[in-house]
């Protein structure tokens, strides 16, 4: 059974240009057809369609050939997992122009050592990345991924989801968008309503707090005996003696600076035990409630 060579290239962008690997393998004796490729993916990665069918497509005598290890893994657990898996199988690892040999002390410590060298420069990129995200962050440009639906778009979607007449299907198709774009559109309505909503309340409770609250309130806070501003008015009318005990006046200046009836020759106000001998059935009468007690509130 004749040995094959099996080569496998990778991509970490889809911006990046494949030439150089496809000729370094094909200089390495590898046949075009049997190149496998995975673009777009990183090497710290393990799940990689084209490294899936190439590690598939060797058998017992081959060789797996690569331009560079870092091509096969940017991670050292990850490419001593692959090439522990390609040993048992009696499956050979080419590296660029040298075969790795698991049973040499020496070619153990060279793949390690390139493992990790490997693996460093991808923590190198990551930190830079990291550094760059974080300057056009504070710098204001960095604003991610933009929606594919501009807010007037959105707003006629979910105007049209309102109405009940399409289906989410439907709308992605009459729009040109997959459906995880109107149902994302439609979740940030969902959450725009409900931070509108919560904002109203937070107003209306707010509002309600600092109002002023009625007259009936802070006149029984204050021991109103009558309980409301009307059993006031009503109950003890003006120029009545009732009205009089409580301070309501029967014509201009008959009440004192403080608010408390004048009473008597000289203005004094009359003692509690006066006042009830003075009005004596009309307190009861007058109050209805708080009897002869009424008139001491005033």
């Amino acid at each position: 059974m004749t040995a094959l060579l099996i080569g496998y290239a990778r991509l970490s962008t889809d911006a990046q240009d494949l030439t150089a690997q496809r000729d370094g393998l094909l200089a390495l004796g590898v046949e075009p057809n049997r190149i496998h490729v995975d673009h777009g993916l990183t090497g710290a990665n393990r799940e990689r369609a084209g490294l899936r069918e190439a590690l598939a497509a060797c058998r017992e005598g081959d060789t797996l050939v690569v331009t560079k290890l870092d091509r096969l893994a940017r991670s050292l657990p990850d490419a001593r997992a692959i090439a522990e898996e390609l040993t048992r199988r009696q499956v050979r690892l080419g590296l660029g122009g040298s075969v790795y040999d698991p049973h040499d002390p020496v070619g153990r410590l060279l793949f390690t050592v390139l493992a990790m060298v490997a693996e460093f420069e991808a923590d190198l990129i990551r930190l830079r990345t990291r550094e760059g995200m974080r300057v056009a962050k504070a710098k204001g440009k960095l604003r991610g991924k933009q929606p594919e639906l501009n807010p007037r778009q959105e707003a006629h979607l979910v105007d049209l989801f309102r109405q009940g007449e399409h289906s989410t299907a439907e709308l992605a198709d009459l729009l040109g968008v997959a459906r995880s774009t109107v149902y994302r559109a439609l979740e940030r309505d969902r959450a725009r309503g409900q931070t509108n909503g919560h904002r109203a309340a937070a107003i209306s409770a707010g509002m309600s707090r600092w109002a002023q609250p009625p007259a009936s309130t802070w006149l029984s806070r204050r021991g109103d005996p009558c309980g409301t501003t009307r059993s006031l008015t009503s109950a003890c009318p003006r120029g009545s003696a009732a009205g009089s005990a409580h301070g309501i006046p029967d014509r201009a200046g008959s009440r004192s600076p403080t608010g408390r009836p004048r009473t008597g020759a000289m203005g004094r106000r009359d003692s509690p035990a006066a006042a009830v001998a003075r009005l004596g059935p009309a307190s009861s009468e007058g109050c209805g409630r708080g009897g002869a007690s009424a008139m001491l509130w005033a």
